[in-house]
Protein backbone atom coordinates (compact mmCIF):
# COMPACT_ATOMS: atom_id res chain seq x y z
CA UNK A 1 0.00 0.00 0.00
CA UNK A 2 1.12 3.81 -0.66
CA UNK A 3 2.27 6.11 2.33
CA UNK A 4 -1.17 7.50 3.29
CA UNK A 5 -0.51 11.59 2.65
CA UNK A 6 -2.28 14.18 3.45
CA UNK A 7 -2.49 17.55 1.69
CA UNK A 8 -4.07 20.79 0.42
CA UNK A 9 -3.43 22.74 -2.39
CA UNK A 10 -4.28 25.68 -0.12
CA UNK A 11 -1.31 24.86 2.80
CA UNK A 12 0.14 27.53 1.00
CA UNK A 13 -0.83 31.03 1.21
CA UNK A 14 0.70 32.64 -1.21
CA UNK A 15 3.26 34.89 0.88
CA UNK A 16 5.84 36.58 -1.26
CA UNK A 17 8.72 34.98 -1.98
CA UNK A 18 11.30 36.92 -0.03
CA UNK A 19 9.23 36.17 3.13
CA UNK A 20 11.04 35.08 6.15
CA UNK A 21 8.18 32.13 6.05
CA UNK A 22 9.16 30.31 3.24
CA UNK A 23 5.61 29.66 2.27
CA UNK A 24 5.92 27.91 -1.19
CA UNK A 25 8.01 25.38 0.41
CA UNK A 26 4.28 23.26 0.68
CA UNK A 27 4.04 23.51 -3.07
CA UNK A 28 7.19 22.52 -3.93
CA UNK A 29 7.18 19.70 -1.45
CA UNK A 30 4.29 17.91 -3.18
CA UNK A 31 5.77 18.78 -6.58
CA UNK A 32 8.96 16.93 -5.09
CA UNK A 33 7.01 13.78 -3.68
CA UNK A 34 4.96 13.67 -7.56
CA UNK A 35 8.53 13.65 -8.94
CA UNK A 36 9.73 10.26 -6.46
CA UNK A 37 5.99 8.64 -7.31
CA UNK A 38 5.20 9.20 -3.95
CA UNK A 39 2.09 10.95 -3.91
CA UNK A 40 -0.44 7.53 -5.09
CA UNK A 41 -1.91 7.66 -1.42
CA UNK A 42 -2.91 11.11 -1.43
CA UNK A 43 -5.82 12.28 1.12
CA UNK A 44 -7.17 15.68 0.67
CA UNK A 45 -7.42 17.63 3.78
CA UNK A 46 -10.36 19.88 5.63
CA UNK A 47 -10.78 22.11 7.29
CA UNK A 48 -10.75 21.14 10.82
CA UNK A 49 -13.92 22.10 13.38
CA UNK A 50 -13.84 24.88 16.30
CA UNK A 51 -14.98 22.31 18.38
CA UNK A 52 -11.24 20.46 17.72
CA UNK A 53 -9.96 24.16 17.81
CA UNK A 54 -11.72 24.74 21.30
CA UNK A 55 -9.87 21.67 22.72
CA UNK A 56 -6.39 23.34 22.71
CA UNK A 57 -7.09 26.83 22.58
CA UNK A 58 -9.05 29.13 23.91
CA UNK A 59 -12.40 29.98 22.26
CA UNK A 60 -11.24 34.06 22.53
CA UNK A 61 -8.39 33.26 20.36
CA UNK A 62 -9.67 30.89 17.80
CA UNK A 63 -12.92 32.98 17.35
CA UNK A 64 -10.24 35.48 16.66
CA UNK A 65 -8.44 33.67 14.16
CA UNK A 66 -11.24 31.76 12.83
CA UNK A 67 -12.72 35.81 11.72
CA UNK A 68 -9.52 37.03 11.17
CA UNK A 69 -9.56 39.58 13.65
CA UNK A 70 -6.37 38.54 15.66
CA UNK A 71 -5.28 41.71 17.90
CA UNK A 72 -2.13 43.16 16.26
CA UNK A 73 -0.05 42.62 19.04
CA UNK A 74 -0.28 38.51 19.00
CA UNK A 75 0.31 38.78 14.88
CA UNK A 76 3.26 40.63 15.05
CA UNK A 77 4.23 37.46 17.89
CA UNK A 78 2.64 35.47 15.22
CA UNK A 79 5.07 37.13 12.33
CA UNK A 80 2.40 37.66 9.90
CA UNK A 81 -1.05 39.08 9.30
CA UNK A 82 -4.42 36.50 10.13
CA UNK A 83 -6.25 37.26 6.84
CA UNK A 84 -8.41 34.52 5.33
CA UNK A 85 -5.49 32.62 3.90
CA UNK A 86 -3.56 32.11 6.82
CA UNK A 87 -6.62 31.70 8.92
CA UNK A 88 -8.16 28.58 6.41
CA UNK A 89 -4.17 27.49 5.78
CA UNK A 90 -3.87 26.79 9.87
CA UNK A 91 -7.61 25.47 9.66
CA UNK A 92 -6.44 22.75 7.08
CA UNK A 93 -2.83 21.99 8.32
CA UNK A 94 -4.84 21.22 11.83
CA UNK A 95 -7.39 19.00 9.61
CA UNK A 96 -4.74 17.36 7.72
CA UNK A 97 -2.50 16.33 11.02
CA UNK A 98 -5.96 14.91 12.59
CA UNK A 99 -6.81 13.18 9.26
CA UNK A 100 -3.08 12.06 9.40
CA UNK A 101 -2.92 10.69 12.97
CA UNK A 102 -6.50 8.62 12.06
CA UNK A 103 -4.62 7.03 8.98
CA UNK A 104 -1.91 6.47 10.75
CA UNK A 105 -4.24 4.31 13.49
CA UNK A 106 -5.68 2.50 10.85
CA UNK A 107 -2.45 2.13 8.33
CA UNK A 108 0.42 1.98 10.77
CA UNK A 109 1.98 5.01 9.59
CA UNK A 110 0.75 8.17 7.64
CA UNK A 111 2.12 11.85 7.05
CA UNK A 112 0.95 15.19 6.37
CA UNK A 113 2.48 17.60 4.10
CA UNK A 114 2.64 20.79 6.43
CA UNK A 115 2.10 21.03 10.22
CA UNK A 116 4.48 21.14 13.07
CA UNK A 117 2.98 24.35 14.42
CA UNK A 118 4.28 23.97 17.80
CA UNK A 119 4.60 27.57 19.16
CA UNK A 120 0.85 28.40 19.42
CA UNK A 121 -0.44 27.93 22.59
CA UNK A 122 -3.54 28.19 24.38
CA UNK A 123 -4.55 31.99 24.45
CA UNK A 124 -2.47 32.63 21.24
CA UNK A 125 -0.32 31.79 18.20
CA UNK A 126 3.51 32.98 18.30
CA UNK A 127 6.91 32.23 15.93
CA UNK A 128 4.68 31.56 12.64
CA UNK A 129 2.47 29.30 14.02
CA UNK A 130 -1.44 30.13 14.82
CA UNK A 131 -2.89 27.06 15.71
CA UNK A 132 -1.10 23.83 17.41
CA UNK A 133 -2.12 20.98 15.12
CA UNK A 134 -0.63 18.42 16.62
CA UNK A 135 -1.97 19.52 20.00
CA UNK A 136 -5.13 19.70 18.74
CA UNK A 137 -4.82 16.24 16.85
CA UNK A 138 -3.74 14.63 20.42
CA UNK A 139 -7.02 15.76 22.29
CA UNK A 140 -9.08 15.35 19.72
CA UNK A 141 -8.23 11.65 19.25
CA UNK A 142 -8.45 11.45 22.85
CA UNK A 143 -11.77 12.99 22.84
CA UNK A 144 -12.62 10.64 20.46
CA UNK A 145 -11.59 7.27 22.41
CA UNK A 146 -8.82 6.73 19.30
CA UNK A 147 -6.40 6.39 21.58
CA UNK A 148 -5.34 6.73 25.88
CA UNK A 149 -1.75 6.97 25.64
CA UNK A 150 0.14 9.67 23.40
CA UNK A 151 3.34 10.07 22.55
CA UNK A 152 4.69 13.42 20.74
CA UNK A 153 8.06 13.82 19.43
CA UNK A 154 9.35 17.30 18.69
CA UNK A 155 12.54 17.38 16.43
CA UNK A 156 12.40 20.72 14.99
CA UNK A 157 15.58 22.49 16.13
CA UNK A 158 13.64 24.89 18.12
CA UNK A 159 11.88 24.21 21.53
CA UNK A 160 8.02 23.04 21.77
CA UNK A 161 6.88 25.54 23.90
CA UNK A 162 3.38 26.09 22.65
CA UNK A 163 2.65 21.78 23.10
CA UNK A 164 4.20 21.65 26.18
CA UNK A 165 1.98 24.53 27.58
CA UNK A 166 -1.29 22.81 26.32
CA UNK A 167 -0.81 19.51 27.37
CA UNK A 168 0.84 20.35 30.30
CA UNK A 169 -0.71 18.27 33.23
CA UNK A 170 -2.36 15.81 30.21
CA UNK A 171 -1.20 12.60 31.84
CA UNK A 172 -2.31 10.97 28.12
CA UNK A 173 0.65 12.65 26.79
CA UNK A 174 4.04 12.51 26.76
CA UNK A 175 5.78 15.73 25.54
CA UNK A 176 9.29 14.97 24.16
CA UNK A 177 11.41 18.11 22.62
CA UNK A 178 15.18 18.16 21.39
CA UNK A 179 16.13 21.26 19.83
CA UNK A 180 19.15 23.68 20.00
CA UNK A 181 19.27 25.42 23.71
CA UNK A 182 20.52 28.80 22.96
CA UNK A 183 17.64 28.99 20.02
CA UNK A 184 14.00 30.58 19.96
CA UNK A 185 12.05 30.92 22.12
CA UNK A 186 14.33 32.22 25.04
CA UNK A 187 11.62 31.60 27.51
CA UNK A 188 10.94 27.65 27.21
CA UNK A 189 8.66 25.88 28.85
CA UNK A 190 8.89 22.57 30.15
CA UNK A 191 7.91 19.42 28.33
CA UNK A 192 7.67 16.18 29.81
CA UNK A 193 10.96 15.42 28.57
CA UNK A 194 13.72 18.40 26.96
CA UNK A 195 16.78 17.90 25.48
CA UNK A 196 18.97 21.15 24.50
CA UNK A 197 21.77 20.91 22.55
CA UNK A 198 24.47 22.88 22.04
CA UNK A 199 25.43 25.03 18.67
CA UNK A 200 27.06 23.46 16.08
CA UNK A 201 26.25 19.83 17.01
CA UNK A 202 26.70 17.35 14.36
CA UNK A 203 25.00 14.18 12.98
CA UNK A 204 26.66 11.42 15.07
CA UNK A 205 26.41 13.53 18.37
CA UNK A 206 22.65 14.18 17.49
CA UNK A 207 21.87 10.77 16.88
CA UNK A 208 23.76 9.04 20.07
CA UNK A 209 21.53 11.68 22.16
CA UNK A 210 18.54 10.80 20.14
CA UNK A 211 18.72 7.15 20.91
CA UNK A 212 19.23 7.24 24.36
CA UNK A 213 16.34 9.26 24.56
CA UNK A 214 14.23 7.08 22.43
CA UNK A 215 15.56 3.62 24.56
CA UNK A 216 14.16 5.43 27.82
CA UNK A 217 10.91 6.52 26.25
CA UNK A 218 10.13 2.87 24.91
CA UNK A 219 11.15 1.57 28.51
CA UNK A 220 8.02 3.76 29.17
CA UNK A 221 6.13 1.67 26.59
CA UNK A 222 1.99 1.44 25.93
CA UNK A 223 1.77 4.16 23.47
CA UNK A 224 -1.67 4.22 21.14
CA UNK A 225 0.38 6.46 18.49
CA UNK A 226 3.56 8.82 18.23
CA UNK A 227 3.06 11.86 16.44
CA UNK A 228 6.76 13.10 15.03
CA UNK A 229 7.67 16.53 13.94
CA UNK A 230 9.86 16.11 11.77
CA UNK A 231 11.06 19.64 11.63
CA UNK A 232 14.39 19.86 8.72
CA UNK A 233 15.67 23.27 10.78
CA UNK A 234 18.34 21.26 12.41
CA UNK A 235 20.35 21.18 9.09
CA UNK A 236 23.45 22.97 8.80
CA UNK A 237 22.21 25.21 6.11
CA UNK A 238 19.33 26.21 7.81
CA UNK A 239 18.87 30.52 8.25
CA UNK A 240 17.04 29.80 11.83
CA UNK A 241 18.84 26.61 13.33
CA UNK A 242 21.82 26.54 15.17
CA UNK A 243 22.91 22.87 14.75
CA UNK A 244 24.93 21.13 11.68
CA UNK A 245 22.90 17.87 10.24
CA UNK A 246 23.36 17.43 7.36
CA UNK A 247 21.04 15.40 4.87
CA UNK A 248 22.25 12.03 5.29
CA UNK A 249 22.15 12.99 9.53
CA UNK A 250 18.42 14.02 8.66
CA UNK A 251 18.04 11.06 6.43
CA UNK A 252 19.92 8.65 9.61
CA UNK A 253 17.18 10.83 12.09
CA UNK A 254 13.98 9.85 10.12
CA UNK A 255 14.82 6.67 9.74
CA UNK A 256 16.01 5.79 13.29
CA UNK A 257 13.10 7.18 14.81
CA UNK A 258 10.32 5.52 11.85
CA UNK A 259 12.28 1.95 12.49
CA UNK A 260 12.60 2.07 16.44
CA UNK A 261 8.28 2.70 16.62
CA UNK A 262 7.07 0.62 13.57
CA UNK A 263 9.16 -2.29 14.60
CA UNK A 264 7.36 -1.97 18.31
CA UNK A 265 4.14 -2.04 16.33
CA UNK A 266 2.89 1.91 17.44
CA UNK A 267 1.18 4.14 14.71
CA UNK A 268 3.71 6.98 13.59
CA UNK A 269 1.85 9.97 12.57
CA UNK A 270 4.48 12.50 10.84
CA UNK A 271 4.10 16.52 9.87
CA UNK A 272 6.87 18.25 8.47
CA UNK A 273 7.55 20.95 11.07
CA UNK A 274 9.84 24.00 10.38
CA UNK A 275 13.19 24.32 7.91
CA UNK A 276 13.83 28.22 6.73
CA UNK A 277 15.65 28.78 3.08
CA UNK A 278 15.98 31.06 0.23
CA UNK A 279 16.37 27.60 -1.61
CA UNK A 280 13.04 26.41 -1.42
CA UNK A 281 13.59 23.09 -3.68
CA UNK A 282 16.49 22.28 -1.25
CA UNK A 283 14.02 22.95 1.16
CA UNK A 284 11.65 21.09 -0.20
CA UNK A 285 14.08 17.97 -1.11
CA UNK A 286 14.84 17.96 2.88
CA UNK A 287 11.21 17.79 3.74
CA UNK A 288 10.70 14.82 1.55
CA UNK A 289 13.09 12.57 3.27
CA UNK A 290 10.30 11.84 5.49
CA UNK A 291 8.19 10.51 3.00
CA UNK A 292 10.44 8.76 1.06
CA UNK A 293 12.00 6.94 4.71
CA UNK A 294 7.79 6.70 5.86
CA UNK A 295 7.19 4.54 2.51
CA UNK A 296 9.28 2.44 3.29
CA UNK A 297 7.19 1.23 6.32
CA UNK A 298 3.96 1.63 4.25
Amino acid sequence: MPLQIVSHPDYDAGFAAGHRFPMGKYTALMARLETLGLAEGLNRAELIGPRYLRLAHDETYVEQALTCTVPPHIEREIGFPVGERVSRRAQLAAGGTLASARLALRHGIACNAAGGSHHARRAQGAGFCTFNDVAVAALALLEDGLAENILVIDLDVHQGDGTAEILAGNASVFTFSMHAEKNYPVRKVASSLDIGLPDKTGDDAYLEVLADALAGLSRRGGWNVVFYNAGVDPHRDDRLGRLALSDEGLRRRERFVIEHFREAGVPLCGVIGGGYSTDVAALAARHAILFETAAAFA
